[in-house]
């Protein structure tokens, strides 16, 4: 029997049977064994093969091949992956610009890692009701280079509802993941674009700016029209994983393409002579913020923070 996988509780996984049914499952043991290196082998969003028991749950006896997926370091085990969602149309970075803040250098980290594994992503720059004028040009800053470099943005307030219509209608027919900080206000935005799906939600703590966990596993919810919604956990920090120092400039769409200009065909675009990325930082056309992620995530790589699969 197949189905989907809407729902990752830790050792249990409901799956959506392809006739309907909803089925608590485990993996079968073997799938340890197997060259999947994650804390998670079975992700929101899989494809998978069940076989039934007597008790009325299953075992998940094989996984499908998946279109693509998005990964980040586990938190808790240095060594390992964890897949946020699997086989993805598209991924939605909620972002806030106070309340708390969501650094340039993680929105950067993450739109590499989508990058990396053939994710399309759009930015939803929520709380647009909470900031102040001097917030509001900057957030209209970030949108202008984002959306220059090819990166799709929504300007938006789910708590007063303004800009909502326009990520409700960029959601059907697709499977879409959100995701970002804890506080951004990832669950009130959810419950605002489809009122049935009942996330909790909780206030940011005003000592230390920033948001409490509500959402404690990944679920997928039905988009009226058609398609999937991934809910995830807020994440604190976004450490990429399995990438070479050689490929991360590969998934700076902008630094890429700037870089068929360099002297040096394996330039890392530090102190290199006749580096065009460097030469355009310098011009404005590459944003100083944008070549500054690079270089904190080639940083990482060098201090052996992000280590190789294995």
């Amino acid at each position: 029997m197949k189905g989907l996988v809407i729902r990752n509780t830790g050792s249990w996984y409901l799956v959506k049977t392809d006739d309907g049914q909803l089925v608590e499952c485990k993996i079968k043991g073997n799938f340890r064994l197997k060259d999947i290196k994650s804390t998670n082998p079975v992700a929101v969003g899989d494809r998978v093969t069940i076989i039934l028991n007597k008790e009325g749950t299953a075992f998940i006896s094989e996984i499908e091949e998946r279109k693509n997926y998005i990964v980040r370091k586990s938190s808790n085990l240095s060594k390992q992956s964890h897949i946020l969602a699997a086989n993805l149309d598209q991924s939605m970075l909620v972002v806030t610009i106070n309340y708390p803040e969501t650094s340039t250098i993680f929105i950067d980290r993450f739109l590499a890692s989508a990058e990396a594994y053939r994710v399309p992503v759009k930015l939803i720059f929520n709380k647009i009701d909470a900031y102040t004028e001097d917030e509001l040009r900057y957030l209209d800053a970030l949108m202008y280079l984002y959306n220059s470099i090819g990166y799709p943005c929504f300007k938006v307030s789910a708590k007063d509802n303004i800009g909502i219509d326009e990520v409700r209608a960029d959601l059907v027919d697709k499977i879409s993941l959100f995701s970002g900080h804890s506080g951004v206000g990832k669950s009130t935005l959810i419950n605002t674009l489809l009122p049935g799906a009942g996330l909790k939600t909780a206030a940011i703590s005003a000592a230390h700016n920033k948001g409490m966990h509500t959402t404690t596993f990944s679920e997928m919810f039905p988009v009226p029209g058609g398609g999937y919604l991934i809910d995830t956990p807020g994440i604190k920090g976004f450490g990429t994983f399995d990438m070479e120092v050689e490929e991360i400039s590969h998934y700076f769409k902008e630094i890429f393409a700037a870089s068929a200009d360099c002297k040096y065909g394996n330039c890392t675009h530090r102190k290199e002579p006749g580096c065009a990325v460097r030469d355009a930082v310098e011009n404005h056309t590459i944003s100083e913020s944008r070549y500054n992620s690079y270089l904190n995530m080639l940083e990482d790589k060098e201090e052996g923070k992000y280590r190789a699969a294995f």
